[in-house]
């Protein structure tokens, strides 16, 4: 998977603002990767794979990074795809979109980091009273450390060095900062 990503020009290296607010100088940039339909198929059938069987009803993910991910393993589960997104800051479901009480959901991220976004959908689900089967990524940035559902997987896993604003070499050192994701920040 990581040939892949170098491949496609989706590992990329710099000084990134990470959606987290977090600095480093690795960026995982998965809409280059997922724009290919053979990458995503591909990527999104490891996930399903490993869901496949545990009795999901509904897909959701975060917007923006999740949508693809999510809506492609949702096809693939053959189950409902919804994806939650800010308003005003906060992570909300719209659009007409609900989770029933006892509903089995399944959350599907993109990259995970520190997990904020898939912890503000998890309270969503919780809310709501439906069921969190699991949360599934293409990366995760943290190597396993940051956990947040019993079930949890991810296609690609590795330890990705990041800082806070005012810990970050990059930052003393003057190196030009580079904000891609899809949450811009006033953070550092």
């Amino acid at each position: 998977m990581l040939d892949v990503f170098k491949s496609t020009g989706a590992l990329l290296d710099g000084h990134f603002r990470l959606t987290s607010g977090r600095h480093s100088n690795t960026y995982f940039q998965c809409a280059k990767v997922l724009q290919h339909p053979e990458h995503l198929s591909l990527v999104c059938s490891v996930i399903a794979g490993h869901f496949s069987g545990k009795g999901i009803e509904t897909v959701i993910s975060p917007a923006i990074g999740g949508i693809v991910v999510g809506t492609e393993v949702g096809r693939q589960l053959g189950v409902k795809t919804i994806f939650a997104e800010r308003k005003e800051g906060k992570m909300t479901i719209r659009r007409g979109f609900t989770l029933e009480p006892g509903e089995r959901v399944l959350v599907i991220e993109d990259v995970i980091t520190t997990g904020g976004s898939v912890a503000e959908v998890i309270e969503l689900i919780r809310e709501s009273e439906a069921s969190l089967v699991g949360v599934g990524s293409v990366v995760d940035r943290s190597n396993g450390k940051v956990r947040l559902a019993e079930d949890q997987f991810s296609v690609l896993t590795m330890e990705v060095v990041s800082y806070t604003p005012e810990d970050c070499p990059l930052c003393r050192e003057g190196v030009p900062i580079d904000s891609p994701g899809s949450r811009h920040t006033n953070r550092n």
